[in-house]
């Protein structure tokens, strides 16, 4: 069955740690806030959320990377930036390309958005199938927005961004680094429910299973800080190979902590905390 718009909830609040238009932040929200606006009500981005997870969870039997996937990137890409402002963090890529500072929100949030859709080609290699599809929708909705020169600009960062989420290839702006390290904390326990029922335990699902929470708070000393709790140490191959391997390169290395908790294993622990 196709995914209609309306049953998208951006704010969900299982996903954590929200993004609400209303708060206050720490940078120029009006412009962002207006493009999520419509973002949200575009039946072409809601077909193409619902779409792209057939191919990594039906025929895959992989994690989910549908609308529950993008609506907790989406979430937590625009908090982890909004932790990063407060801390007086300087970003590049809008400004490299001579946009406003209210533009770097706009492209965590569109690269958020529409980093997966690759995934309607295939799971493998998805990043780069994610370029061609990403452009066709932003040459559609950035004009409401931005004129011919800016959006050009704008296009090209988001789709900087989206490469970088999921290759080889380092981001060289910090508004991208902040969309691949939001992509890995898409981990609590639960997230590969799917593939998990499905008979999969491969060593991503089942290590999933014992993430129980993750939140981004302001850390002491730097900017952000990343608390995962975990339930066993099978946790660990989460945080070490999946979330630290994103901060990695991402530009963000000096600016996050990752702590992860083992809060629920009994007799000795292997793991108890782990500090990167």
């Amino acid at each position: 069955m196709t995914e209609n718009v309306d049953s998208i909830d951006w704010s969900d609040p299982s996903d954590g740690r929200i993004y609400d238009p209303d708060d206050d932040h720490a940078f120029p929200d009006e412009r962002l806030n207006n493009v999520l606006a419509f973002v949200d009500n575009d039946d072409e981005i809601a077909a193409y959320l619902a779409a792209q997870n057939v191919n990594p969870v039906a025929r895959k039997k992989y994690n989910d990377h549908g609308t529950k996937h993008i609506s907790i990137v989406r979430n937590r890409a625009l908090c982890l930036y909004d932790l990063l402002k407060a801390a007086d963090v300087e970003f590049n890529g809008a400004g490299d390309q001579g946009l406003d500072e209210a533009d770097e929100a706009v492209i965590i949030g569109l690269a958020a958005i529409l980093h997966d859709i690759g995934h309607v080609v295939h799971r493998d290699d998805h990043p780069y199938y994610s370029i061609p599809l990403a452009a066709d929708v932003l040459d559609r909705i950035l004009p409401e927005f931005y004129d011919t020169a800016d959006r050009v600009r704008v296009k090209g960062e988001v789709l900087h961004a989206i490469l970088c989420h999921h290759t080889e290839e380092d981001p060289l702006t910090l508004e991208a680094g902040v969309v691949r390290v939001a992509d890995a904390l898409d981990m609590e326990r639960g997230r590969s429910r799917i593939p998990y029922e499905r008979g999969g335990r491969g060593i991503n699902t089942v290590s999933s299973q014992a993430i129980e929470a993750v939140a981004l708070e302001p850390g002491d000393g730097v900017p952000v800080q990343v608390e995962i709790e975990m339930n066993n140490a099978a946790g660990v191959y989460q945080v070490d190979n999946l979330l630290k391997a994103k901060l990695t390169g991402s530009g963000l290395e000096d600016l996050v902590r990752i702590v992860a908790l083992n809060t629920n294993e009994p007799g000795d622990r292997i793991v108890e905390r782990i500090e990167l």
